[in-house]
């Protein structure tokens, strides 16, 4: 990372490690089940990325997915504050400005992912868990 004015911090190149890998694809996974159509898997801007892209029925869909092997941090749900919301907001804007789908109805939902070892992934999600933050 560099802390100089005018250098862009270098973006991750995945999800963090295995745990956010197996995550999204834990999280996905449960989005086909419930008929979500998956359009992108992280979509990424300068200034951020979304996790997963999805359609359910005509609205568009910003998942935000949080996995945990552990509770030792806390709730996977409480880590998407305000700031990360913000964010998410900035690239969700960037994806309908670019794709064109500015006369879409969208909402943001947030899929919480707890990994146990020897066991199957629990997955709970928040449906239009927060309005867009401008």
């Amino acid at each position: 990372m560099s802390f100089f004015p005018g250098k862009l911090q270098k973006e991750k190149a995945r999800p963090t490690g295995p745990t956010g890998r197996a995550g999204e694809d834990a999280a996905a996974a449960f989005l086909l089940g419930r008929g979500y159509r998956i359009i992108a898997r992280n979509y990424r801007r300068r200034f951020g990325e979304i996790d997963i892209v999805a359609e359910d029925g005509a609205v568009l869909v910003f998942v935000e997915v949080k996995a945990r092997k552990t509770a030792r941090f806390g709730n996977p749900f409480e880590a998407v504050d305000r700031r990360k919301q913000r964010q998410i907001s900035r690239v969700a804007l960037d994806y309908i400005t670019r794709h064109k789908e500015e006369n879409r109805p969208a909402r943001f939902d947030v899929v919480a992912v707890e990994l146990k070892e020897g066991a199957p992934p629990r997955v709970e999600m928040i449906k239009d868990a927060f309005e867009f933050c401008g």
